[in-house]
């Protein structure tokens, strides 16, 4: 696929160049897992919820069942915020966005990109020798993820030989 200036790619980026391109990515497997983990525990918590009206000598009123299908609300809530994680990146830098917080980051900032056999998702190294976990580019996602670190290395690349000229 090739993209245009101003184009925004999810995923998959074919000439990379640091003109206006920016691109995003989040995790592919995961996100499913969650969404169908969530659906599932709405659905249980509201057959449990609409199911029970006595237990024993207890009796489950219409407010507990109300409050039983939004604990199940809540708790699909929490296994969605597993699948909030993002990256983007466009010629000026780099946002990431994990399960809590986030960080932007300019090129200048990134010393290296490194996605090792033993690490679970990418990381960003920083030249004041931080590392920066991206949960966004996992492992279980394969070539989705070798495509994710190679974008995201030729978007550096493109940016770091900018910035001399830009001097």
């Amino acid at each position: 696929m090739a993209v245009t200036p101003g184009h925004r790619a999810r995923g998959r980026l074919g000439r990379v160049s640091s003109e206006g391109q920016r691109f995003s990515f989040r995790p592919q497997r995961t996100r499913t897992v969650c969404i169908v983990a969530a659906v599932v525990v709405v659905v249980l918590f509201a057959v449990i919820g609409t199911a029970l009206t006595e237990v024993g000598e207890g009796v489950f009123r219409k407010g507990d069942q109300y409050a039983m299908i939004g604990l199940g609300v809540v708790f699909a809530l929490g296994i969605m915020a597993v699948a909030r994680p993002r990256v983007e990146a466009d010629a000026d830098g780099v946002r990431v966005r994990n399960i809590l917080g986030g960080y932007e980051l300019p090129w200048g900032a990134v010393r290296a990109i490194t996605f090792e056999r033993n690490q679970p998702w990418m990381s960003l190294e920083l030249e004041n020798d931080d590392a920066v976990s991206v949960l966004a580019v996992q492992r279980v996602d394969k070539e989705y993820a070798v495509q994710a670190v190679q974008a995201m290395r030729a978007l550096r690349a493109a940016a770091r030989e900018e910035q001399p000229a830009a001097a």
